[in-house]
């Protein structure tokens, strides 16, 4: 995995992940954030295309494999909260994205998640920054259920092979 720098803004994708009213969160591992609920999500790799890194990040936390239908909307995230631990102001700009879990069975999780759970929107609403990663996650997943939603189509992703 690439060092992560965080002295300049970052590409991020995630998932608000539903079914049956519910919203699918994963309990971080990571250091930083450890024990708090989050939604599936993770730093785009350099020269990947964001909505492959959206199916990859959701497999590796959730287990499920997703299959994206829209885009949720773009997010800025400024954690004040994390700049004494890291040491620089992390800025992330999120991919947000909709979808389909295509698959019945999940997978075992990567080693950055240590479960996931079926949350409805009030006790996502009601998290508060001692159980919640993210503030946005609450916008996210009221956008997600007023119908929010940009075609796929927007997203271009281009590898330029020659100068």
């Amino acid at each position: 995995m690439a060092k992560r720098v965080f002295t300049q803004t970052f590409g991020v994708v995630g998932a608000i992940v539903e079914k049956d009213g519910k919203i699918l969160l994963v309990r971080e591992a990571s250091e930083s954030d450890a024990g708090k609920w989050n939604q599936p999500a993770g730093w785009i790799d350099v020269g990947e295309n964001p909505i492959t890194a959206a199916k990859r990040e959701v497999l590796e936390e959730t287990g499920y494999e997703f299959e994206p239908t829209h885009l949720l909307g773009i997010y800025s995230l400024v954690r004040k909260d994390a700049e004494p631990k890291l040491g620089a102001l992390p800025h992330a700009i999120k991919l947000i994205f909709k979808g389909q879990i295509t698959s019945d069975t999940p997978r075992a999780l990567e080693d950055d998640v240590t479960e996931t759970k079926w949350y409805t929107p009030q006790e996502i609403y009601a998290m508060d920054s001692k159980t919640l990663r993210d503030e946005d996650i609450k916008q996210e997943v009221k956008d997600y259920f007023s119908g929010q939603e940009i075609p796929l189509k927007t997203i271009f992703h281009t590898v330029q092979l020659k100068g």
